[in-house]
C-alpha cells in the first residue's frame, strides 16, 4: 500500500487538492501496477508564517519584508 504525504503551503481550494489526490494516484497506480483504492495521499499544509526560504518566512515575502 502506497503511502504519499505532500507538503504545500496553506491556500489552495478544495478543489485543487481533490485534483491533486486525483493525479497523483492515478500516477502511483498506473506506474507501481498497485489498485487505486491501495493508494494513500496525504496533504499536509504548512501555514506561511511556518514556511522559511532563505531566513525569512512565506509570509515576510508576501509582505515585502
Amino acid at each position: 500500500m502506497p503511502i504519499t504525504h505532500i507538503h504545500l503551503l496553506e491556500g489552495r481550494s478544495i478543489e485543487q487538492k481533490q485534483k491533486l489526490i486525483q493525479n497523483v494516484t492515478q500516477a502511483i497506480s498506473h506506474t507501481l501496477g498497485t489498485a487505486p483504492e491501495q493508494v494513500r495521499v496525504l496533504i499536509m499544509e504548512i501555514p506561511k508564517e511556518n514556511w522559511g526560504t532563505g531566513g525569512v518566512t512565506k509570509a515576510q515575502l508576501e509582505q515585502g519584508k
